[in-house]
């Protein structure tokens, strides 16, 4: 497995590199880049690796600026302090996402899904491609009348969406409200099943809005979201094995 990293702290990138040499995957690091300027230039003259380690923030911009002036066809680990980037990552080749300060064990879990993805791609990354874009037919922005005016939505910025007498209501990060003329089960048909989860008859929320989970007894979970909801959003007991799966997908 060639690898590439891009990473512009040296402390960091050292000890990645120690960490790859420990892991039992065979591996080779076949360079160590620490700015976008540095990554385009040898990405323009060099066969591509077969995966990419990058962080986003770098001394000379963000990373996703090297995929504006480089086509690049490899797959992606995005190893950074910043989790607020994680949904624009996986618009740029992103197969996982690590938090730093990285621990051995989740690299290792990031590479072994590299490994599965390619076996079962038999290493044409067009498929892998295809299996990464959201699926075709769910929507990704809502024109909402408001008054006599009308306000454009994309679906990435909606947090959450609750069933208010018989109607749905649309929340975005900031917390501003949308009524829609739909019914919960309408809209749950229109997004996507990857990044949206309907938690109980009135909610549904998106995977970015999950601050966190708790256990409250009888097999429920307390769904903490972010923006703060009116009032407590608890997962069944009967759905909480499958709410558990997809949030570990």
């Amino acid at each position: 497995m060639k690898i590439l990293l891009i990473e512009d702290e040296q402390p960091a990138a050292d000890k990645l590199a120690a960490m790859l040499e420990q892991l039992p995957l065979p591996s080779h690091l076949v360079a160590t880049l620490h700015s976008v300027g540095e990554a385009v230039s040898w990405l323009r003259s060099n066969p591509h690796p077969d995966l990419l380690l990058m962080d986003i923030e770098l001394s000379d911009g963000q990373s996703f600026r090297i995929f504006e002036e480089v086509k690049i066809d490899a797959p992606v680990i995005f190893c950074t302090a910043y989790d607020e980037y994680w949904q624009e990552a996986f618009e740029h080749n992103s197969i996982d996402y690590l938090l730093k300060p990285l621990r051995p064990e989740k690299l290792e879990l990031a590479l072994l899904k590299y490994e599965n993805l390619r076996q079962h791609f038999a290493g044409n990354y067009e498929q892998l491609q295809q299996w990464r874009k959201q699926p075709e037919g769910f929507k990704k922005r809502w024109l909402i009348k408001r008054g006599a005016d009308f306000i454009s939505l994309k679906t990435s910025d909606i947090a959450w969406c609750y069933a208010a007498h018989k109607i749905a209501c649309l929340v975005d990060q900031n917390g501003q409200r949308y009524l829609l003329d739909k019914s919960l089960a309408d809209l749950e048909k229109e997004l996507d099943p990857a990044q949206f989860y309907r938690l109980n008859r009135k909610y549904i929320t998106s995977i970015n809005s999950i601050k966190k989970l708790k256990s409250v007894g009888k097999g429920r979970i307390l769904v903490d979201l972010q923006p703060e909801p009116p009032e407590e959003v608890l997962v069944s007991a009967d759905q909480a094995a499958a709410f558990k799966d997809w949030m570990d997908a």
